[in-house]
């Protein structure tokens, strides 16, 4: 499994938890056990929540990147321009 078989992964199971939230979210409203405005207040929340946790994904996988890269000693962009310059 590849790095984009990941990424696709997780935002399947972002997609399917978030359908999953709302259909019980809709039960709730329609038994009377939480109101429109409630219910507006939980999504805003668990939009909050997972905007955060998808930065904080980012930013790790970013690192991880980083790290991998400097293992196995590939150039980077900067590497190369800093090559190029000398010449």
């Amino acid at each position: 499994m590849g790095l984009k078989d990941l990424v696709y992964l997780g935002i399947g199971g972002a997609l399917l938890a978030k359908e999953k939230i709302e259909e019980k979210v809709n039960q709730l409203v329609e038994k009377g056990k939480m109101s429109k405005e409630e219910v507006k207040k939980v999504v805003e929340e668990a939009i909050e929540k997972g905007e955060e946790q998808e930065r904080k994904a980012k930013e790790e996988l970013k690192k991880t990147i980083k790290e991998v890269l400097e293992e196995l000693e590939i150039a980077t962009k900067k590497d190369i321009e800093k090559l190029c310059k000398k010449q």
